[in-house]
């Protein structure tokens, strides 16, 4: 395997949202990761022929690099943040893996914000999954306590987007 053709493996890693991949061509093997993988599995021996992603490519690495589901750390801080009570809030998730897009353009302004008012269907953001934009509508009515991703930041199934408050009616 040539030098071009490692780089269209890191093209491939980095349109879609594999985080590892082995190829095996006769004697030949190499394993590419992107750098979140190799952090999320802790420090183990890599064999000589494993090239991370972010060594050969910064710059794809950090659009190929997976989401952490950070679902469970976002919700205690902000229960940290407010001394109330955060049980009631509901979680509007995420139905696929994709990319977070908080407007419907660049140039246009955000859906919604922290503290709008939603109702069922309501357009909350848009999840992009090989190159179709998903609208994602509220499915409740409330308040919208937080936003819990950055903009056009990757998201994975059932990955927690926002928290609404359905008592502030």
């Amino acid at each position: 395997m040539d030098f071009k053709e490692i780089k269209e493996l890191i093209k491939l890693v980095d349109k879609s949202n594999i985080s590892e991949i082995k190829i095996r061509r006769g004697d030949f093997r190499i394993t590419l990761r992107t750098k979140e993988f190799t952090e999320a599995i802790g420090n183990t021996k890599t064999r000589q022929n494993i090239i991370p992603i972010s060594t050969v490519a910064p710059s794809m690495a950090q659009q190929v690099a997976p989401a952490t589901p950070q679902n469970e750390e976002t919700v205690v801080k902000a229960k940290k943040e407010n001394s109330e009570d955060l049980s009631h809030l509901i979680e509007v998730k995420s139905p696929m893996v994709g990319t977070f897009y908080r407007s419907p353009s660049p140039d246009k302004p955000p859906f919604i914000n922290v503290g709008d008012i939603v109702n069922p269907g309501d357009k909350l953001c848009i999840i992009e999954a090989m190159k179709l934009f998903n609208e994602i509508d509220a499915e409740v009515s409330g308040k919208i306590v937080k936003v819990l991703i950055d903009d056009t930041s990757p998201v994975e199934f059932d990955q927690a987007l926002f928290l609404i408050d359905p008592n502030t009616v």
